[in-house]
């Protein structure tokens, strides 16, 4: 192909305005601290030529990209020279409203595709964005969808991560198509250079996994030098150099070069006159030109490929390529001194005072904006797409028998597949092969799982009995995934943009055992972090799960789901109360409103946010149908009171989650000898929370009338009244309650792995039982806390 001659304007004018920002941000910018900045200029510099290739002569609108997050600063150069992006945000690169260190959807204002950052997860989540395209197109809402390619720009560093690996398993096992991965092989990393003959073992990787592996590891200049006399001999050369002497000699220049060069390759005849022939410039651009630093050999790449099998470009880089500081071990984190600087801007041509002017160097300028401005990939401006809301329908569950808050989970999506709601057709489950176990099955059954070519149930076919009946069809709306929790939050975070991405909403839901909620933590937060929408249930959850012993009991993971920022946690402990939360969780779901809080609760609730339901297998006996407002308001807010105190009250027993029937049973007991005991039903200590630290800083910031709900709840508590807190987690979800008006409290939990045994008998061994509420509300309630026994 003829190589637009834009395209190496445009990689000039990227590389400056990239370097030019960082270094703006380190050296010109005021500091109020003294600390360094940062920016990872040599980290850029290797990805300007991919970069310009890529956006500039192959993408379309209909592709997303996730960028290298150390090379977020060419992408807002990139943005800021197609206009997109504001001068004032560049020259705050890295401060307080300015861009992002690393590209964010939601703290960047330019069009970040997804953002990156926690290494490695940038780079999965474009093959469940893929998974996510076929999903919807298969469906007959979304099949006038138009196929994209989701890209991922990788930083060699990057595949020591393990869930790189884990999402290229569950690519191969759902026919993972229109996915690039594009890998910035510079061979440096934070800490030195990366280890001979990685290359080969990436091949055989993606090969293994039917994945087109493309190697590009020379540019044009010097595919034209091989062509010379002598020119095999020099590729012979280059193909063996160890990676830390071609760093040292890209450092050092082309006088260094050409002395290496000739003591290694002099007197072998032709390759010498190939060397002796160009100047120290010429050589050194021709050692450096390797293949991803030529715009016109990727842009050669791209265009080759012609199918929609994933594709991984190995291209060769120089890291800091065209900049005073290329090649360098430490030039990860390095950046250039005011004097290379200096320099470097004088051979750049950028005249002093034109540093931020996007097309400073630029002789016509008129044409140059003219082919700006017919770039494909930008034609449509911004790439941020909305669906209309789904309409909630009703929620409900029996509640005239004892059940556990697992099975009402099971049912109530059960009840959704018998119907043919437009909000039933947007759902898409998932669950990383605990489908069965987490109450998945009987949705199954009715919506099928997904693949895109029909696969029947041998077991069906052949009449063998089986509860599960595992049909995969394109109408499927179930995808299944394997034993890897971060493939299935990263598949929850694709799902939850898919409203953004494609323009069709989907309503993700995942389950998971709920202690392996932290083995996928850092996906959880990376999505939560790009505002994906869904819901993710850990179940069973709590040391309720007893007989499973320590290694399947959660502790933590309600302090988790307090933590989280974008995730709403609930614990129900009844059926009912699991309904009115999940109908409110769809509508929250898709939520888009301001940020201004409801002066009702302090939460920002119209901003919408994603749902943790910690639910367990442990049946509980039911209150009955209940349908007042104060019930179904209070779970959605956080809590609500089950036994309403009176004036004189001595006790609140405030619990959460499975222990509700132990709290119930304490509060009966005491009640016999006291005039009168509250017991609080706590549904989500993490709403409850939020609201009340959010009045407190309405009120310190002048608005005295700032209530949350919480402090309603407590404010006719009498002063001398006892808090005792109980939950099959760590007791300090709920400690903080005693803080709320001043009351003395007592929080019991579980802070040590448990072990096996039945559920009363870890209750005791706990002191979370009905006895060891009763023995702690004792001792609070004399004026003293004793010590409840822990056993380690």
């Amino acid at each position: 192909m003829d190589l637009d001659p834009h395209l190496k304007t445009v990689e000039q004018r990227l590389l400056w305005l990239s370097h030019w920002m960082i270094h703006n941000a380190n050296h010109i910018r005021p500091k109020a601290d003294g600390i360094k900045v940062g920016g990872h200029q040599a980290s850029s510099a290797s990805m300007v030529s991919i970069m310009t290739a890529l956006y500039f002569s192959v993408l379309r609108p209909e592709d997303r990209v996730a960028v290298k997050p150390h090379a977020s600063p060419v992408f807002h150069a990139m943005q800021y020279l197609m206009g997109n992006l504001d001068r004032a945000r560049m020259e705050n690169f890295r401060g307080l409203g300015g861009v992002q260190s690393y590209p964010s959807r939601t703290k960047d204002v330019d069009d970040v595709d997804f953002s990156t950052g926690s290494v490695g997860l940038g780079v999965a989540i474009t093959s469940m964005a893929s998974l996510v395209q076929d999903f919807i197109q298969a469906k007959d809402w979304g099949a006038d969808l138009d196929t994209g390619r989701m890209v991922a720009l990788v930083g060699d560093a990057e595949l020591d991560e393990g869930n790189i690996y884990e999402a290229l398993q569950e690519g191969w096992k759902n026919d993972l198509r229109n996915c690039w991965w594009i890998i910035d092989y510079n061979r440096q990393s934070l800490d030195g250079i990366v280890r001979e003959g990685l290359f080969e073992r990436v091949e055989k990787t993606f090969h293994a996994f039917g994945w087109d592996v493309i190697r590009v590891k020379h540019g044009a200049l010097q595919k034209a030098a091989f062509k010379e006399p002598g020119g095999e001999t020099l590729r012979d050369w280059i193909d063996a150099c160890p990676n830390q002497e071609y760093s040292a000699l890209t450092y050092q220049g082309g006088a260094v070069w050409r002395k290496r060069l000739l003591d290694d390759l002099g007197d072998q005849g032709p390759v010498s006159a190939l060397i002796e022939k160009r100047s120290d410039t010429a050589l050194a651009d021709l050692m450096e030109n390797l293949g991803g630093n030529c715009v016109e050999t990727m842009a050669e790449t791209f265009a080759g490929i012609d199918h929609d099998l994933p594709v991984c470009v190995l291209a060769y880089t120089i890291k800091g390529w065209g900049t005073p500081i290329a090649g360098h071990k430490d030039n990860h984190g390095g950046l250039m001194t005011k004097a290379q600087m200096s320099d470097w801007q004088a051979a750049m041509g950028v005249k002093q005072g034109e540093e931020w002017e996007p097309l400073a160097t630029v002789e016509d300028k008129t044409t140059f904006q003219r082919f700006l401005d017919e770039v494909p990939f930008f034609a449509k401006g911004p790439r941020r797409y909305e669906d209309d809301v789904l309409p909630v329908p009703k929620i409900e569950v029996a509640v005239d028998k004892d059940i556990s808050t697992q099975t009402a989970f099971g049912k109530i999506l059960d009840d959704l597949a018998k119907g043919d709601s437009a909000l039933a057709k947007r759902i898409m489950t998932t669950s990383p092969d605990v489908t069965g176990t987490t109450s998945l099955g009987p949705w199954v059954n009715r919506r099928k799982l997904f693949a895109r070519t029909e696969m029947a149930d041998a077991f069906i076919e052949q009449r063998i009995p089986s509860t599960a009946k595992w049909n995969f069809a394109p109408e499927g709306q179930h995808l299944e995934l394997g034993i890897a929790e971060m493939n299935l939050f990263l598949l929850l975070g694709a799902g939850g943009l898919s409203h953004a991405l494609f323009g069709k909403r989907l309503i993700p839901i995942g389950t998971v055992y709920d202690p392996f909620v932290h083995r996928g933590l850092d996906a959880l937060n990376y999505a939560c972090y790009q505002d994906a929408r869904f819901i993710i249930v850990g179940t069973p959850s709590g040391v309720t799960l007893a007989p499973e012993g320590g290694a399947h009991q959660s502790i933590g993971t309600p302090l988790t789901g307090m933590s989280q920022d974008g995730l709403a946690s609930f614990e129900p402990a009844f059926a009912d109360e699991l309904a009115v939360i999940m109908a409110w969780a769809f509508d929250y779901l898709q939520r888009d409103g301001g940020a201004d809080p409801d002066e009702r609760t302090w939460l920002r609730d119209e901003t919408g946010g994603s749902v943790y339901l910690r639910l367990t297998t442990a049946p509980l006996e039911q209150p009955g149908k209940r349908a007042d407002d104060a019930f179904r308001q209070g779970a959605i807010d956080g809590a609500y009171w089950l036994r309403k105190p009176g004036p004189n009250c001595d006790v609140v027993i405030a619990y959460q989650g499975a222990v509700a029937q132990e709290a119930i049973a304490a509060a009966g007991q005491l009640s016999e000898a006291r005039r009168d005991v509250g017991v609080l039903a706590v549904t989500s200590s993490d709403r409850l929370n939020a609201g009340w630290t959010a009045a407190q800083r309405a009120r310190a910031r002048g608005n005295a009338a700032a209530t949350s709900h919480v402090e309603r709840l407590f404010a006719d508590l009498p002063a001398h009244c006892a808090i005792a807190t109980v939950l099959d987690g760590h007791p300090a979800t709920l400690a903080w309650l005693g803080s709320v008006s001043g009351h003395r409290a007592i929080s019991l939990g579980v802070e040590h792995f448990g072990q096996t045994g039945s559920i009363q008998d870890l209750y005791r061994h706990y002191g979370i039982d009905r006895t060891g509420i009763l023995t702690a509300v004792s001792g609070l309630t004399r004026g003293r806390s004793v010590p409840i026994r822990r056993v380690i």
